[in-house]
């Protein structure tokens, strides 16, 4: 369980994230304050080891194919904002990323917590190939119709981009939504409070409800985790 921690560059760079606007006063809002750097660095570090465990245990007790090892990285780019991916290196190990923005966006370790659980969800519930074999399938088929009409290579081509883009997009939000159920549950069983965590979607932008969008709406989100919050303090 090994965990690169970029935590000297942000305790040097500090809040990297677009300005922000003026908060209103304490007494109009809920929204707890921005942290400073180190306290965001240190919650980070917290978060880590106590949810990357426990997302290993449960990706060998849910994909015992999958490799588990999990490497959590810092994106430390001056300018990016506030994001957080899964992905693998060319071993195969399994990579969860944040940017240095979204570190400092974060409000309180269970934000943390929940957004770590759900990256390593996408990677025990596959995720990433399943998009990447209906990316292609939709490449293959788009531009199969393509060329039996007609169109020339380029034609083709521009076919095969927009039917990869389709396919990519196809299940999206359905592996968002299930990347939030298992990412309340990780970090539920790493001692941290999903539904405070999955507040952070009430301070984002709501993708609504666009066609094709690769994201569902953020009070959709919210109340995903708040179901499988009740369910896991049930005893499910």
């Amino acid at each position: 369980m090994r965990a690169k921690l970029l935590l000297v560059a942000f305790l040097l760079g500090g809040c990297m994230a677009p300005p922000a606007p003026a908060p209103p006063p304490a007494a109009a809002t809920a929204t707890p304050a921005r942290l400073d750097a180190a306290t965001a660095a240190r919650n980070f570090a917290e978060v880590v080891a106590r949810v990357e465990p426990v997302a290993e245990r449960e990706c060998r007790a849910r994909a015992p194919r999958l490799n588990c090892d999990f490497l959590i990285v810092v994106d430390d780019r001056p300018g990016v904002g506030p994001n957080a991916f899964q992905t693998v290196d060319r071993s195969g190990r399994p990579v969860l990323g944040f940017t240095l923005a979204l570190i400092a966006d974060a409000r309180n370790q269970d934000e943390l917590a929940f957004i770590l659980g759900h990256e390593a969800a996408h990677h025990i519930k596959g995720h990433l190939p399943r998009t990447r074999q209906t990316a292609l399938a939709g490449a293959l088929i788009l531009g199969a119709l393509a060329a039996a009409g007609g169109a020339d290579t380029g034609g083709v081509r521009a076919a095969q981009d927009i039917g990869a883009t389709v396919g990519a997009r196809t299940f999206s939000r359905e592996f968002e939504l299930e990347a939030d159920r298992l990412g309340a549950v990780i970090a539920f069983r790493a001692g941290h409070d999903p539904e405070r965590g999955a507040a952070y979607f009430s301070r984002i932008p709501d993708p609504g409800n666009r066609f094709l969008g690769t994201h569902p709406p953020n009070a959709q989100r919210i109340e995903v985790v708040r179901a499988e919050v009740a369910r896991l303090r049930a005893g499910g």
